[in-house]
């Protein structure tokens, strides 16, 4: 590797590091579906990988919704994975996940929380309940000042309200079928501490403390990507972070990379291999670009396209 190259960068470049393993990272059978619908979010967390915020006005609209809904229809996917922003934002959510939940047999929604709150918030959490909807709620952690310097003043008390209105509606609770789930990432330019303890700490801090329950807790590594990479360019560590991610390589994670079995769609329609080369700019490399024109799945052998990013899904135990 040049040192031009490892000058503009900081790392190897991904591509080059499976080239030297002699590793690939090819598609298997497409089983799941991400629908990222926009970028519109009350929150501007520090950790974003899309930069979403209060400012962004991109969402999807019905024509692309429909064009979803039909592949769903056709494909059958095992799971469809409803991101953003925050998916609450989007006035047309309800169109497009009441024909979805009956088309797969796991339905998920990322939530950052707050957005559930008010009135609205309470009318989607009882959809939610109907449609038997998974959530994966974004909490950066079980206190309030680690989790208000990601996500802003205020944030942690909504946050707890939020999770006790889920646990009234079921979610959450032993016995059942409304699977809450929380995801954690670090507030900074550091790895997260192992998932398993993590959880164990959550679950006693949340439940001693607030009487809140969940069912599992997820701490994915930040990937240096939109308002997080503008964070470490400006804090001056995004060569130390790139550093710390490529030391942490793990090449068994490859196995079980989502992108391997994923196929996602952007609010214009365009289709990725996952929500983070969507955040790079990186398109499906072998097919269409847009969900309208996809007549078969991405074939298993298809190749993924790869960026620097991707060292942070194949760090340590990786970003399934």
């Amino acid at each position: 590797m040049s040192e031009e190259r490892r000058n503009k960068v900081g790392c190897e470049p991904f591509a080059e590091r499976l080239a030297r393993l002699g590793l690939e990272l090819r598609r298997e059978r497409t089983v799941s579906l991400q629908v990222n619908v926009g970028l519109r979010c009350d929150l501007s967390c520090g950790h974003c990988h899309l930069e979403a915020g209060p400012r962004r006005s991109e969402v999807m609209e019905r024509p692309v919704m429909d064009a979803v809904i039909a592949l769903a229809r056709s494909a059958r996917f095992a799971s469809i994975d409803i991101t953003g922003g925050a998916p609450e934002l989007v006035p047309d959510l309800d169109y497009l996940i009441r024909p979805l939940a009956p088309l797969t047999g796991r339905l998920v929604l990322r939530t950052n929380l707050v957005a559930l709150a008010g009135e609205r918030g309470e009318e989607l959490a009882r959809l939610y309940r109907e449609l038997k909807v998974v959530l994966v709620a974004s909490l950066p952690a079980s206190n309030l000042k680690q989790t208000e310097a990601q996500r802003g003043t205020g944030v942690w008390e909504v946050s707890l309200a939020v999770l006790r209105r889920l646990n009234e509606l079921g979610y959450g609770r032993e016995g059942s079928a409304l699977e809450l789930d929380l995801v954690s990432n670090p507030a900074g330019a550091f790895l997260p501490a192992g998932q398993r303890g993590m959880e164990r700490k959550f679950r006693d801090d949340l439940w001693r403390r607030y009487g809140i329950s969940f069912n599992a807790l997820y701490s994915f590594a930040n990937v240096p990507l939109g308002r997080f990479r503008s964070f470490l360019e400006r804090s001056g560590n995004l060569e130390g972070y790139l550093a710390t991610l490529e030391g942490a390589f793990n090449p068994a994670s490859l196995t079980g990379l989502m992108c391997r079995s994923q196929l996602s769609v952007d609010w214009q329609g365009r289709l990725y291999d996952c929500d983070f080369n969507l955040a790079a700019g990186l398109p499906l490399l072998d097919g269409p670009r847009l969900v309208a024109e996809l007549e078969v799945l991405p074939a298993p052998g298809s190749r993924v396209a790869v960026g620097e990013h991707c060292y942070a899904c194949t760090a340590g135990a990786g970003f399934t």
